[in-house]
């Protein structure tokens, strides 16, 4: 397995800076933000490391061989929007900029692009599967036809007022992933797994690693504080942010020891990338960086970096 970061939490940094970064730390990878260039629209999204619209292969030579020499790879491209909007503009943009993440992905030789699925957050899951497919299928296609696999990641996107009551994003369970994989058969669809989701949704995310560690392309390092004592008082049907906590790797409840046990049995060695949602490490970019330093210290003692 590979150590790496997500480099949504650098965004004061250039693509070089960031490959700089890593490569002084120890870091064997990066998964790298393509988001479109212009306003964020919420925390840790609207961050451009490689602006895939701009992309060519002269370009796209550069940024490898840039990486090539610091001896840091790119695990993943990284673009997390909702594609199934009911703003039909919002949804629209978002699914341009996945195929053109699709073709960057292609064009660096990296074959592993990571996104939600997406979901109209009013309707159920029933109700969002037609969309679902209508949207993806020409999107799976078009990673088939360029040999790049497509890692979703398990976030809910069930945070916020404006993300409630069923989140954006559709494949964040077991049940779902299964009947998400039947539907897609034949395509390279699978996950970028982060643990942190399961804590705070009281799941077993072992259990989830034993069955599907054979769909995992990519996999995230976060950790998830919960607060028993505010769940007793709010209850699961409160928003999450009122009884959990993202944390750095180590300060949570996720049993890193036990996570990489597993991942490791089960014949997992790709990449597993930090990601840095905690607040109290968000002051300054030393601050950050502090982070991904202390997150690196912390998870080489369960996985030899190289």
């Amino acid at each position: 397995m590979k150590l790496g970061f997500v480099t949504a939490i650098l965004p004061d940094l250039s693509f070089e800076e960031v490959v700089d970064f890593a490569a002084e730390t120890g870091y064997g990878c990066v998964e790298v933000m393509c988001w479109p260039k212009g306003k964020a629209e919420r925390r840790y999204a609207g961050v451009t490391h490689i602006d895939c619209a701009g992309l060519d292969a002269s370009e796209a030579e550069r940024l490898a061989n840039y990486c090539a020499d610091k001896k840091v790879a790119v695990s993943g491209l990284g673009y997390y929007p909702n594609a199934l909007s009911p703003n039909t503009d919002e949804a629209k943009i978002a699914v341009e900029q996945i195929h053109r993440v699709i073709d960057a992905s292609k064009l660096m030789g990296i074959g592993v692009i990571n996104t939600f699925i997406g979901r109209d957050w009013k309707l159920s899951v029933d109700e969002n599967w037609p969309k679902m497919v209508e949207t993806w299928t020409p999107i799976l296609e078009h990673a088939k036809t360029a040999g790049v696999k497509v890692g979703i990641e398990n976030c809910p996107m069930l945070f916020s007022k404006d993300e409630w009551p069923g989140g954006k994003n559709l494949m964040t369970s077991p049940a779902i992933w299964r009947r998400a994989f039947e539907q897609f058969d034949g395509y390279d669809l699978g996950l970028n797994f982060d643990p942190s989701h399961f804590v705070w949704q009281r799941m077993d995310y072992l259990a989830a690693i034993r069955e599907f560690a054979k769909r995992f392309w990519h996999c995230h390092a976060k950790d998830a504080r919960l607060d028993q004592n505010r769940l007793d008082q709010v209850g699961i049907m409160a928003h999450p942010l009122e009884f959990h906590t993202p944390k750095l790797p180590g300060l949570g409840e996720v049993n890193w020891g036990k996570f990489f046990s597993v991942l490791a049995d089960s014949g997992y060695n790709g990449a597993v990338c930090v990601e840095v949602e905690d607040r109290a490490y968000e002051v300054s970019l030393e601050a950050r960086k502090a982070s991904l330093i202390q997150s690196f210290r912390y998870l080489s003692q369960f996985v030899e970096p190289y």
